[in-house]
C-alpha cells in the first residue's frame, strides 16, 4: 500500500463486510521467481508452480507467469497479487533472471528494469545499490540455494517491467531512489490495510533526512499541510515525512533517531484531535469533541453564545470559521494543546518541537514555537 491511496482506501474499508484477503510482497514474488529461474538454469525444467519459504517458516507457492531461458540464463515472472490490499503493485510482473556468478561471489544481486536504484544515504541498502531490500535479498538467496545449494555462485537480476511507471505513485523519487519501486517486505505476506508500507516509508523518510544532515523535518497529515509548511520553512523536499494520520508512529520513531528540530503540520480537524489526545487522527479512530473545542472558545475569551455555537457546528473548519469571525481565534491554543500531548512521545529525546495548524487553503490558523520537549 502507498500513502498516495489512503483515502480511497478508507471509503473501500466503509462497505467491506467479507473477510480481506492476504497477498504477497514483491520480495516473496521475487524469490519465487529466482528459484524457479535457477532450477530451469541447471535443469532446463521451471517448477510450476514454484514453492519457496517465508520469513516465518510458511511455505507457499507461486504460479509462473513467464518462462523463458537464454544464452546461459533463465528467467522466471510472477504476477503479484496483493490480495484485497490496494497496492500499486498489484497485478505487476515481477521477473528474475539468473546467470552463474564468478566463482566464490555467492548469490549477488543486479537492478534491471524498473527496480530503483539508491542514490541517498540512510536507506537500508547502499548508494549505488538495487532497491532490494535486505530481507528480501535473504528470501531470494536462501530460495536460490534451496534450488542450486548452500555453495552456489549465482548472479540475479531482479526486473519489474512497469516499476518506472509506479514508481511516481510511491514516496521512492524523494527517498532518492530512482527509476524504479523497490523490492520489499519483511514477513512476505501482505496484510490488507494493515498501513505497514507507510509507517516504513516515514522510518526511511526521516533515516535520510538524518543521512543528509539535516536539522529539521515536518511530518504532515496531507497534501495542503505539506504544500503549507514547505513555503513557511523554506524546507528541502527530503525533509518533509508524510506522516498521514501516524503522529504517534512518525514520534516514536524520532524518539529513537532524533531530528533536533520537528514540526508536526496539519488541518485544523486533525490537530484538534492530537490536542484532545489522539495519537492517531485518522477518522475511523474518533472525531474531535466540538464539546472539548467550545470550552477552548471561552478559555481563550469567546462568549458564551460562542462557545454553544461551536457545538452545534457541522465540522471542525466551521468551528474554526466561526471563532475566528467572532475575534477568538482558537489556532493558537489548540496549537498548545496539541504541543502538550505530542512533547511526552518525545520527552528523553534532544528535540525541539513545533506544532503548526493550518486550513484547506494552506492558512496558517495556529502555532505553537519550537520548544525543547525536555523543557515542556
Amino acid at each position: 500500500m502507498t500513502p498516495a491511496l489512503r483515502k480511497p482506501i478508507d471509503d473501500m474499508m466503509e462497505t467491506e463486510e467479507r473477510p480481506l484477503k492476504r497477498g504477497w510482497t514483491t520480495g516473496a514474488c521475487a524469490a519465487a521467481a529466482a528459484k524457479a529461474a535457477c532450477a530451469a538454469l541447471l535443469t532446463g525444467e521451471f517448477p510450476d508452480p514454484v514453492e519457496i519459504g517465508l520469513p516465518g517458516g510458511q511455505r507457499v507457492a507461486f504460479a509462473l507467469a513467464v518462462n523463458e531461458t537464454g544464452d546461459r540464463e533463465a528467467t522466471a515472472g510472477i504476477v503479484k497479487d496483493a490480495g484485497d490490499d490496494p497496492d500499486v503493485t498489484h497485478g505487476a510482473l515481477v521477473k528474475a533472471t539468473v546467470r552463474p556468478g564468478a566463482a566464490g561471489s555467492g548469490v549477488t544481486f543486479r537492478r534491471g528494469e524498473g527496480v530503483g536504484l539508491v542514490t541517498r544515504p540512510g536507506l537500508p541498502v547502499a548508494v549505488g545499490e538495487p532497491a532490494i531490500n535486505p530481507v528480501p535479498r535473504k528470501m531470494i538467496a536462501e530460495s536460490v540455494r534451496e534450488a542450486a545449494g548452500e555453495a552456489a555462485d549465482i548472479e540475479v537480476e531482479i526486473s519489474v517491467p512497469d516499476g518506472a511507471a509506479l514508481a511516481p505513485r510511491t514516496l521512492n523519487p524523494r527517498l532518492g531512489i530512482l527509476h524504479g519501486i523497490s523490492i520489499l517486505g519483511t514477513t512476505g505476506v501482505v496484510i490488507p490495510y494493515s498501513c505497514s508500507a507507510w509507517i516504513h516509508s516515514i522510518h526511511r523518510g526521516i533515516d535520510v533526512a538524518r543521512a543528509m544532515g539535516l536539522t529539521h523535518v515536518a511530518g504532515s497529515t496531507g497534501n495542503s499541510s505539506e504544500a503549507a509548511v514547505q513555503k513557511f520553512h523554506g524546507l528541502h523536499e527530503v525533509a518533509l515525512i508524510d506522516m498521514g494520520d501516524f503522529v504517534g508512529g512518525m514520534l516514536k520513531y524520532v524518539r529513537a533517531h532524533p531530528v533536533p528540530r520537528v514540526t508536526i503540520a496539519g488541518g485544523v480537524a486533525k490537530m484538534t484531535k492530537l490536542a484532545q489526545g489522539m495519537f492517531d487522527v485518522h477518522s475511523k479512530r474518533g472525531a474531535a469533541d466540538l464539546d472539548a473545542l467550545a470550552a477552548l472558545v471561552v478559555q481563550v475569551g469567546g462568549s458564551v453564545e460562542l462557545a454553544e455555537a461551536v457545538k452545534g457546528a457541522n465540522t471542525v473548519a466551521e468551528a474554526f470559521s466561526m471563532a475566528r469571525a467572532a475575534g477568538a481565534p482558537i489556532g493558537d491554543a489548540v496549537a498548545e494543546a496539541a504541543w502538550r500531548t505530542a512533547a511526552p512521545a518525545l520527552r528523553g529525546a534532544d528535540v525541539e518541537l513545533e506544532i503548526l495548524v493550518f486550513d484547506r487553503e494552506g492558512g496558517l490558523q495556529g502555532r505553537k514555537g519550537f520548544m525543547s520537549v525536555r523543557e515542556g
